[in-house]
């Protein structure tokens, strides 16, 4: 099965690469060749600009795919570029959507791929929401092989799941306090990218996912007080944890808040049974627990990646002057 991977190197991406490729199939990656991430040994590389519609059919012209996943669309025109470009050419078309489409806040959980998809809080949710709209009529009109797939919360070694990222993992090694969004007991699900690479490439080429979305994510559930916490014992230290409305956050901060109001505040289960039907094999092994540590030998191997924005850092120091109880 010849695959065409558009990107290929991302967080969540590079792990499909790599099982992909172990699973014995062609894999052809098309990117502009930019990433810190290598393209994996014994996939191919196409070097070319999606978004250059004329470059990418030119780069694209003498090739031929069974499957087409697009990892980098976010609008609706990036979505037309693809339906110029495999209309009528492939076998299935994967679109990378995300949880974050699913209604916000949730009116019942857990979360099924029947959940409707409504977010008024962030634009990046309402463009995947007019991408899977558009893919859907194509379905209906022109039969285009469709499937969906929606990420939620996936990491790698080199994310961690807060704003801030290792800014926050230096104050809690120095001892000092974070803020965590609200009252720290609302749910999420972070799901690490090798676990869901295993659910991904099962649905490579099915003919049971054409026309349907599937999410692929962890079965646990933390509450952010639990993630930090895990966080913090993964480097060492311990989380004295400051509890702020996400709304006030959002006031200080308008990207943290987009993040927040539109996907992070609000607690988000999901049930897995319709990709696991599909693909019986997939299972969520890595607890976060694991893979806080994982993410943490990984920034401790290199000072460099040990990242500190001091603008961040004075935002929380600003805000927990602020909000802290024990201080006002």
């Amino acid at each position: 099965m010849k695959i065409l991977f558009i990107g290929g190197t991302g967080i969540i991406s590079s792990a499909c690469s790599q099982l992909a490729i172990a699973c014995g199939y062609d894999l052809t990656l098309l990117n502009r060749g930019q990433s810190h991430r290598p393209v994996p040994a014994g996939a191919k590389q196409i070097q070319a600009d999606i978004r250059n519609p004329a470059a990418a059919k030119a780069a694209l012209a003498d090739h031929h795919f069974d499957v087409v996943v697009n990892w980098i669309a976010f609008t609706p025109e990036h979505i037309e570029t693809d339906l110029a470009l495999f209309n009528g050419r492939i076998g299935q078309y994967i679109f990378i959507s995300s949880a974050s489409a699913y209604q916000t806040p949730p009116a019942h959980l857990p979360i099924t791929e029947s959940t409707p998809l409504h977010n008024p809080f962030w634009a990046y949710s309402r463009q995947k929401i007019a991408c899977e709209g558009r893919l859907i009529r194509a379905y209906r009109e022109t039969d285009f092989p469709v499937t969906m797939v929606r990420p939620s919360h996936t990491y790698d070694q080199t994310l961690l799941p807060m704003r801030g990222g290792y800014t926050v993992v230096n104050r809690m090694r120095q001892g000092k306090k974070v803020i965590v969004h609200g009252d720290g007991t609302s749910l999420w699900t972070l799901t690490h990218h090798r676990d869901f690479a295993v659910g991904f490439v099962g649905l490579l080429g099915h003919p049971a996912a054409i026309g349907s979305a599937f999410h692929i994510t962890s079965d646990e559930s933390l509450s952010w007080n639990q993630i930090f916490q895990q966080v913090a014992a993964a480097a060492g230290a311990e989380a004295q944890i400051v509890h702020t409305p996400s709304a006030t956050l959002a006031r200080h901060d308008a990207a943290w808040g987009d993040s927040l109001l539109g996907d992070k505040a609000h607690s988000m289960v999901f049930d897995n049974s319709k990709i696991k039907r599909l693909v019986p094999e997939f299972v969520a092994k890595i607890p976060f627990w694991q893979g806080a540590q994982e993410t943490m030998a990984w920034h401790d191997a290199d000072p460099a990646r040990q990242a500190i924005d001091p603008n961040f850092d004075q935002l929380l120091d600003t805000l927990i002057a602020r909000y802290d109880p024990t201080i006002n």
